[in-house]
């Protein structure tokens, strides 16, 4: 049986592992490793967002939240179905017309100072590594799970398999990687929601009713997990604005010819990924109506292996070939989904620091653009063993909560300086330090000493800090554009940059 399974696992993993064949033969140039030669189309990108949206916190954290807090675990979910609202009406055709590869295109294009760029470059590295914490947790639980193999063993083959998707397809591979796991993720979750209302007659109200006999009312009711009268609304500035500042999610905007297309993408996302989001509910409640809050705990205290074992139990239960049959699938999966989700956010770190960092700052653009490729495909591998580290060190939290910690932190450092940058005449490169400073010491400290990390011993009373993080995070952008002092120069450049964002037209 346990063939079977692996079986199924590695027949999922080798189709990936020939798509990143096919395209590193196609991934020669700096344009064709950071965005895919730009020549997306809106329904290819758009999977693509959506494949990088659905992450491990979409397809274990949700489900897992659900069922262990009902209600309160299905504001996550239904919190993500508004994310994209803010990029869709005020980012996305911006930051398209006036960036390259990266955020800090977009900064430096404003600015034009490598101070600036430096500071967007913290912001992206922070932010993505905070995201890349969560995935390669989920990773490592699934493999643990499936080929009963410790917990250090599993996060470690997530990041091999990580670096040899983003060191040699590039954006190329991690973009078809991430189509072919949202059809299959989307696929997946229409077929355990059918198998699911089957079993209850095609009537949700009796899934509910069941929670309520076995959990009582309390468990359909707000405070399981949420104790805090502001934490829900903090919760969702994280997801409406701090999507926004997700630097994997911006970098998207590249792959596409132009900022239409860029829109476009955006729309079948929300269409796409919200469809998704709205399920991951159901599938909670069932798991801890069918599989039991006890047995889910059991397995993983932080509730991530919920689906899964729904999947075993629709499939027979454990033990019985059906069961291990479908655990498999849904396992490989989201082992696919979680691969294609820390690809796009190693891609995005290695721009960084390959393109921004090096490339632009200490190299001053003298690098050939052979040069430029190796020089990312290096950091990928340093990218991996921090993640690795970082995978350890996150056994046994839930990776939805760790999800939008992170997103709460991209809300309070990096949203900040991308809106001011666009729209703000004054703004200037001391406004970008103090903004991503004070942005991710207030978010991180905040975060730190709240709930999620310290539970009842916390000091600042609600999860998600976005609430007050990012207003601290305009706050210092704000007061260190005012203490840069007035440049006329500069001011005068943002009619070029206000131009620009709005057309897609260079003037200068």
């Amino acid at each position: 049986m346990k063939l079977i399974t692996l079986g199924i696992f590695l027949f999922i993993l080798g189709i990936t592992l020939v798509v990143t064949y096919w395209a590193a033969k196609r991934t020669h140039t700096t344009s064709e490793f950071y965005a895919a030669g730009g020549k997306l189309g809106p329904i290819e990108n758009g999977f693509a967002l959506a494949g990088d949206w659905m992450s491990a916190a979409a397809f274990l954290g949700f489900v897992g939240l659900s069922a262990l807090f009902g209600w309160d675990g299905a504001l996550y979910a239904l919190g993500a179905l508004v994310a994209f609202m803010a990029i869709l009406l005020l980012i996305a055709e911006p930051l398209r017309n006036t960036g390259r590869y990266t955020l800090g295109d977009v900064i430096a294009y404003r600015m034009q100072r490598p101070q600036a760029r430096v500071a967007a470059v913290v912001g992206t590295i922070v932010v993505n590594l905070a995201y890349l914490i969560p995935q390669m947790a989920g990773g490592g639980v699934l493999i643990k799970l499936l080929l009963d193999i410790p917990y250090s063993v599993s996060v470690v083959f997530v990041g091999i398999g990580m670096i040899v998707y983003v060191a040699f397809g590039g954006m190329l591979a991690t973009t078809w990687v991430q189509i072919i796991k949202a059809v299959l993720l989307i696929s997946t979750a229409v077929v355990l929601v059918v198998w699911i209302l089957a079993l209850f007659g095609f009537n949700p109200v009796a899934l509910f009713d069941g929670m309520e006999d076995r959990y009582g009312a309390k468990i359909l009711s707000p405070g399981n997990f949420f104790k805090h009268p502001l934490d829900a609304f903090s919760l969702g500035i994280s997801f409406v604005l701090g999507t926004a500042g997700l630097p994997h999610i911006m970098t998207r905007f590249y792959t596409v010819p132009d900022a239409k297309t860029a829109r476009k993408s955006v729309i079948w996302l929300m269409f796409l990924a919200g469809g998704f989001f709205l399920v991951t509910t159901l599938i909670g409640f069932a798991s801890a109506l069918l599989v039991g809050q006890d047995a889910i705990r059991a397995a993983d205290k932080g509730g991530n292996l919920a689906l899964p074992l729904l999947a075993q139990y629709l499939g027979g239960g454990p033990g019985t070939l059906g069961g291990q049959i479908f655990l498999a699938f849904v396992a490989a999966v989201a082992f696919a989904t979680i691969l294609a989700v820390v690809a796009g956010l190693t891609l995005a770190t290695s721009g960084a620091i390959a393109h921004d960092l090096y490339f632009n700052v200490i190299k001053q653009g003298a690098l050939n653009e052979k040069e430029q490729v190796r020089v990312a495909r290096v950091s990928v591998f340093g990218i991996g063993i921090v993640a690795i580290v970082l995978g350890l060190l996150a056994q046994g939290q839930n990776v939805a909560v760790l999800v939008i910690l992170a997103i709460s932190i991209a809300a309070s450092a990096n949203f900040p300086i991308i809106v001011l940058s666009l729209f703000w005449r004054r703004f200037n490169t001391g406004g970008v330090i103090g903004g991503v400073a004070v942005g991710l010491v207030s978010a991180i400290g905040l975060a730190l000493i709240g709930p999620a990390f310290m539970g009842k011993e916390a000091i600042f009373p609600i999860v998600n800090p976005a609430i007050v993080s990012m207003p601290l995070g305009f706050l210092g952008a704000v007061l260190g554009t005012l203490l840069g002092g007035r440049n006329a120069v500069h001011e005068a450049h943002f009619d070029q940059v206000l131009f620009k964002a709005q057309t897609g037209i260079a003037t200068d």
